[in-house]
């Protein structure tokens, strides 16, 4: 115990700065709150009886505690110390699949966001031992955004033909998890 306490306070080596530190912790909080963004998501798919689209849900939710993890790892790597913000409770409600996907697309377009001015503090900060994490979390949230919107573009396809909602369901519902 004694010695983590020394390498947090002392060890300035690969240390990020104070503003880096806590942009990455406001960033796995903002992972952690995705999560449950998805699993809200998820309930509410449930609800309209599209349990494939509700699987498709909560598997996001379980990579977006994988990526917070990730962010976990890259702070204590570096010697900083980790922490938790606040994760507010998710205000999601739906009527419709549609109305569910371009809700996940809004935080994915927010997360986006997130990550980029991430990657750019840290090239202010001349941080170089973060581009590779947040270089392959830029591709991934390219990657994440265009598969919401082709799922949403299918959805507007469909419109309200119930056949065709079920069999994206279905379709949704066969994703492996990661």
């Amino acid at each position: 115990m004694l010695e983590r306490f020394n390498r947090l306070n002392y060890s300035k080596g690969m240390r990020l700065t104070d503003t880096l530190e806590k942009a990455f912790n406001d960033q796995l909080t903002l992972e952690l709150t995705a999560s449950h963004v998805y699993r809200q998501l998820a309930i509410e798919l449930d609800l309209l009886d599209l349990s494939g689209m509700a699987e498709w849900m909560r598997a996001q939710a379980a990579e977006e505690v994988d990526h917070a993890n990730l962010f976990i790892a890259h702070l204590d790597n570096r010697d900083n110390r980790p922490q938790i913000g606040a994760v507010p409770a998710p205000e999601v409600k739906v009527t419709s699949a549609l109305d569910a996907f371009r809700i996940a697309l809004e935080h994915e377009e927010k997360v986006s966001a997130s990550i980029r001015a991430l990657r750019k503090l840290a090239d202010e900060e001349g941080d170089l031992d973060s581009r590779p994490l947040l270089d392959s979390f830029v591709t991934e949230q390219i990657e994440e955004e265009d598969t919401v919107r082709t799922i949403i573009g299918r959805l507007e396809i469909v419109g309200e033909d119930g056949s065709g909602i079920l069999r994206i369901d279905r379709e949704l519902g066969g994703r492996e998890q990661q």
